[in-house]
């Protein structure tokens, strides 16, 4: 099925953009109204995360990421055949001179974000972006065939693509071979093991964040940075780093970690529906104290 869904992807690619976004417009209300596309996880998950809105601002926010969503699906289509030119156009970086520094001074960086507006154009654009060699680090998508036809168009500019499970030989190499990279990592998705993770109150819920960009980051002595994607309008973004840390070891533990979630959820905060809420976030429990 996802074999399938590429393909069709990469069919849409070719076609003008402003006709992708009308086959967007068509498209949104066919899966929020029709196919009904995991509403029931987006309802419960914005009701849970905004007690103090009443349900027709809930609707309203369900409604704009509704059509968020169909937008990532034709911007994925574009990001298939786009040249870095033509991306970065679309998905500026107002202030990569803060994290170009580091490169200078010979040392590789970690860029925390999240699932928050386009997330696909910074993996594909990274090494074109910044003077690091860029690496995203994430989970393998379960259908094999259709993860690698993927990962080959995202790194077809030069960012490397790697499982969150090899990611500690691949920071051991480049760190013996002198290489200063930029890690992205997408840290708000539901820890697998809720044991080994930190705790902290997320949008009003108890929620669990993965703990390896900070474990990596004191190991290296890594500066970390937030990044943040503001929409400036329909398919165009941008995006501004805020350094957490240039001293990792010298914060205490979790502080990095905190230092993301209070960041992530400000910037969720002030634009709800640009975060993907039909993610099952919290589907993870906090362990009970033993």
């Amino acid at each position: 099925m996802q074999y399938l869904l590429f393909y069709l992807l990469y069919l849409l690619a070719w076609l003008p953009l402003p006709l992708l976004y009308l086959i967007s417009d068509l498209l949104w209300p066919i899966v929020y109204y029709v196919v009904r596309y995991r509403r029931r996880v987006a309802r419960q998950n914005l009701l849970n995360s905004f007690p103090e809105k009443n349900l027709q601002e809930i609707k309203k926010i369900e409604r704009q990421y509704y059509r968020h969503l169909a937008d990532l699906v034709i911007e994925a289509a574009y990001n298939l055949r786009a040249t870095p030119r033509q991306v970065m156009k679309r998905y500026h970086i107002v202030n990569r001179e803060v994290v170009n520094k580091y490169y200078e001074q010979g040392r590789s960086v970690i860029l925390m974000s999240a699932h928050y507006n386009n997330w696909e154009y910074m993996i594909t654009s990274l090494n074109s972006q910044i003077l690091h060699h860029g690496i995203g680090v994430g989970k393998p998508l379960n259908e094999k065939t259709f993860g690698r036809l993927l990962t080959r168009k995202r790194t077809r500019y030069g960012t490397e693509v790697v499982d969150h499970t090899n990611v500690r030989e691949v920071m051991a190499y480049y760190d013996s071979n002198h290489v200063p990279c930029a890690y992205m990592m997408l840290g708000d998705q539901s820890p697998t093991n809720p044991n080994k993770c930190y705790w902290t109150t997320f949008l009003h819920q108890e929620t669990g964040f993965i703990y390896g960009s900070e474990h990596f980051a004191r190991k290296y002595n890594m500066p970390v940075f937030f990044y943040d994607v503001r929409k400036v309008r329909r398919g165009h973004y941008e995006v501004t780093f805020h350094e957490i840390t240039n001293s990792p070891n010298n914060l205490p533990t979790d502080a990095i970690t905190e230092h993301y979630a209070r960041y992530l959820e400000a910037l969720i905060q002030q634009q709800p529906p640009y975060w993907l809420w039909t993610h099952k976030r919290w589907k993870r429990k906090r362990p009970a104290a033993s």
